[in-house]
């Protein structure tokens, strides 16, 4: 039985928020399962569909290294998201000196702490409801979309090298060094078609010291499909990395 509540958001178990659909009224109910059963079908560790409440509020994930059943929360990550009723995510940023991760850190160190994780790295998913963090998910990983590179850029915390000291049974060194805020940012195309071109200035990249990385993973010539039919494999045309001193600066970008 399912008591309709608004809007609610159909999860699969695979990454990136493939299969991910927000619904507003409860016609919409089997296209969205639809949705969602086929993006689960893709996960090789379970196939079932989620059915959970909408969460209103800003996106962002927590960064948080777990050692000894103490979890640090190193970093928050805001999240920029493709058009609704899918939830893409189009884009992350990392200030080390957002006001965010005091509000969430606690939130963040407590879900990890009732799921019994005693050492680790985690991402943790939450959305800001009404001033308060509401959270969404825990994964047991550095999170995708090179956001560990992004907290390396903005503070100087390299969290691969956490999760190998903790593998190792060595405490992490979470000192941050640096205080800035760097950026990663998706190439996405208005609607579904063919790439037919792609072109970056070169010699205004190579000069621009804020620009840190461009990256295709599409050629010409390769379909680009937007959800519902794509999801963000086959909707991204490539991406770059950018750094500044704050969030407003990255964002302006």
């Amino acid at each position: 039985m399912l008591a309709w509540r608004g809007r609610c958001a159909r999860l699969s178990w695979s990454a990136g928020s493939i299969g991910v659909m927000g619904v507003d009224r409860p016609e919409e109910l089997p296209a969205a399962f639809a949705f969602a059963s086929a993006g689960a079908s893709r996960s090789r560790e379970d196939t079932g569909v989620l059915v959970e409440e909408y969460l209103h509020g800003p996106e962002f994930s927590v960064e948080c290294v777990t050692h000894h059943s103490e979890t640090t929360a190193v970093a928050v990550t805001r999240k920029h998201l493709g058009p609704t009723p899918y939830f893409d995510e189009t884009g992350h940023t990392v200030d080390a000196t957002d006001p965010l991760l005091a509000q969430v850190a606690p939130a963040a160190a407590a879900a990890v702490r009732a799921l019994g994780i005693t050492d680790g790295v985690q991402y943790v998913e939450l959305r800001l409801v009404d001033g308060r963090p509401g959270l969404i998910e825990v994964n047991a990983r550095i999170g995708g979309d090179m956001i560990g590179h992004l907290v390396r850029l903005a503070t100087g915390i390299d969290l691969p090298k956490a999760a190998a000291d903790l593998a190792c049974g060595r405490a992490p060194d979470l000192t941050p060094t640096r205080s800035g805020a760097a950026g990663i940012r998706m190439f996405y195309q208005g609607a579904s078609g063919t790439l037919t071109a792609r072109h970056i200035n070169q010699p205004f990249a190579a000069h621009i010291p804020w620009l840190r990385q461009v990256q295709w993973i599409r050629e010409i010539g390769d379909q680009l499909q937007l959800p519902p039919e794509g999801d963000l494999f086959t909707a991204r045309a490539g991406f770059y990395i950018v750094t500044g001193r704050t969030t407003a600066e990255v964002t302006d970008f």
